[in-house]
């Protein structure tokens, strides 16, 4: 038994109280100026328990109030992160990552607390860690890639909040898929490519094709040129989708869609749809890297988050060319039950 747990033993309502404030300080850390309404209604609790976490907190000198609501205060910005870790201890974070880890056949795992699906500040903090973690491998003159996706486009965003400046040059490794400008990996590579203080360059193409225009398409100089410069990447960063978000993305109708689940398929990465041993049960004639090429690039991480992603993203790592995942409790406490570790 560690500390953490004799602390619990000892103390049994210690967990739950470390849990409510952590996640209050989180939620406010990641959305200040909030109002005590918005905070009761992520916790799922009452404004009068929340009035009151809230008193005690401020009492500490944690919190600041004004008109537009409560924030954090510089100490308490270093209390949540001294938090993290202890946080951390007390979930026994770290163990699970190491054993995930050697389960899944990955270099690392890095776990966030808490669960996208039910937590919006657990999208910040995974945001969070994938750009810690990029703004620690990255190197000048590195060449980085990558997907596009909400996930990424968040993670883009939390560089922009780091001192982490790289003379890197950044591509996407897919075409677009016509929907929201600021989700697609060219919006992304221009994001992490100003945030990061680099180049970037661009691909002007969409992910889908007919089949008989994709040679054509592929043979463009420029178009040729970008994903040649993509397989060069020192770093590939990527999203993890389920299969069926992303046919809807793609714009499956019902009976392709059916079809699919019925093949088994439970996630997708570049373009290719696969089952929960992650053998490919449909692949897409789409502009980009293919699965085949992340064995040549040195550095391959995955990022995706919420319990319902658990199967996609055993699914993805199941291929064996991802290094380093960065997920949440959500997913990992689902993957351990799923795998039937203990």
């Amino acid at each position: 038994m560690n500390s953490f747990g004799a602390l619990q033993q000892l103390v049994p309502e210690l967990a739950e109280l470390l849990e409510r404030r952590y996640s209050l300080l989180r939620i406010i850390r990641s959305q200040g100026p909030i109002g005590r309404r918005y905070i009761a209604a992520q916790m799922d609790s009452s404004e009068r328990v929340i009035r009151g976490e809230l008193d005690i907190l401020r009492e500490q000198g944690l919190l600041h109030t004004s008109s537009l609501g409560v924030q954090l205060t510089p100490e308490g910005e270093e209390v949540f992160v001294e938090l993290q870790s202890v946080v951390r201890g007390f979930y026994d974070l770290k163990q699970l990552e190491n054993k995930l880890a050697e389960a899944l056949g990955v270099r690392k795992m890095i776990i966030v607390p808490g669960d996208c699906d039910k937590d919006p500040a657990s999208r910040r903090d995974l945001a969070r860690a994938a750009a810690d973690y990029l703004c620690a491998v990255l190197k000048d003159h590195d060449i980085l890639a990558v997907s596009g996706g909400t996930t990424l486009a968040s993670v883009a965003e939390s560089v922009g909040l780091h001192d982490c400046q790289r003379n890197v040059t950044v591509v996407p490794v897919r075409g677009g898929l016509g929907e929201d400008i600021k989700i697609q990996a060219n919006s992304v590579a221009v994001a992490l490519a100003e945030n990061l203080g680099g180049n970037y360059r661009l691909l002007h193409a969409p992910e889908d094709v007919l089949p008989c225009n994709l040679e054509q398409i592929l043979n463009e100089p420029k178009i040729r040129s970008v994903i040649a410069l993509g397989r060069r990447a020192n770093v590939l960063l990527h999203g993890i989708g389920t299969a069926e978000e992303m046919a809807r993305r793609r714009g499956f109708d019902d009976a392709s869609l059916m079809e699919l689940i019925a093949a088994g398929a439970v996630g997708e990465a570049f373009g290719c749809y696969f089952d929960a041993q992650g053998r490919i049960v449909r692949n897409t004639t789409s502009v980009g890297l293919r699965m085949e090429d992340l064995e040549r690039i040195p550095l391959v991480v995955a990022v995706g988050g919420g319990r319902s992603k658990a199967w996609a993203v055993m699914a993805v790592l199941a291929r064996g060319y991802c290094d380093v995942c960065i997920t949440d409790e959500g997913v990992a406490r689902r993957l351990m039950s799923i795998k039937e570790i203990q």
